[in-house]
């Protein structure tokens, strides 16, 4: 009678597969549906058609060659000097981020920070930061504080708050609490235990994540020049604005090299130090 039974399971366990295959497809495919559809509901919104996408490139590099090619390298000392006033904005808005954020991210990590108070206002400072966007800041320091790189480093470096005291505070929650312990249990004190446990075990990601922040900020310095902070940006909307578009070529020529180096020195100093 059991040789019966695992017979008659041998034959009938197959045939409950089939029903768990289509429930798989169907998932598949609502998945590739939810894709889909907003994809085709927004280019309906926008009113941009399959054939204008495919147009898109062979116009714009049409453009390129008759208005663009060769770049214009006049006045190469003017531009190299914006280049260094948008590395200067975001080496200043890094540091001056990072000298901020540290505090912030030990007051914003919750096993360190006992006050739910002082820690709720703390995460909230560091939301609002990384919420709006570092241009948005920057429009709003040029109408205050007038064009210049002032405002560009203070809308780098508010924005940048945001984002390292985020990042610092969830490296510093995920530290090896023994050493921490141990200290406390000989007596050290809660600044000590965090200058001799905490620091220690987070400070190549502090490093790592600076760094990182740093090449971003590269980027981020030059679109604030397009909105009055100066630098290659301003160059670049100064070139478009009086159709100089060889002059605009060779200020993106220069930046392509700008994001090249900054970005292999980075990479470099990744690998061979942390």
């Amino acid at each position: 009678m059991s040789g019966v039974l695992e017979e008659a399971r041998e034959v009938t366990a197959p045939a409950a597969r089939p029903p768990r295959r289509r429930r798989r497809g169907r998932g598949a495919f609502l998945a590739l549906a939810a894709m889909v559809v907003p994809v085709g509901a927004s280019m309906v919104h926008l009113e941009i058609s399959l054939l204008d996408v495919a147009w898109a490139v062979p116009d714009f590099a049409r453009f390129l060659v008759e208005n663009m090619w060769p770049p214009e390298f006049h006045e190469l000392e003017d531009l190299l000097i914006a280049t260094l006033v948008t590395v200067e904005m975001a080496y200043l808005g890094t540091i001056a981020a990072t000298l901020v954020s540290l505090p912030l991210s030990l007051l914003a990590a919750r096993n360190l920070t006992t006050h739910p108070t002082l820690f709720a206002l703390t995460r909230s400072v560091v939301m609002v930061c990384r919420a709006v966007p570092d241009f948005v800041f920057a429009l709003m320091f040029v109408a205050a504080l007038g064009l210049g790189p002032l405002p560009g480093v203070l809308g780098v470096a508010i924005h940048s708050v945001g984002m390292l005291g985020k990042l610092y505070a969830e490296r510093i929650e995920e530290v090896d609490p023994g050493p921490g312990e141990a200290l406390a249990a000989v007596g050290a004190t809660k600044l000590q235990v965090v200058r001799l446990a905490v620091i220690p075990q987070v400070l190549p990601s502090i490093v790592a994540n600076t760094l990182y922040r740093f090449d971003i900020n590269i980027r981020s310095s030059i679109i604030l020049g397009i909105v009055g902070a100066g630098g290659i940006g301003y160059e670049l909307v100064t070139a478009l604005q009086a159709l100089d578009y060889q002059r605009a070529a060779a200020v993106m020529v220069i930046v392509l090299a700008l994001v090249i180096v900054v970005e292999a020195v980075s990479n470099r100093i990744r690998k061979h130090y942390l």
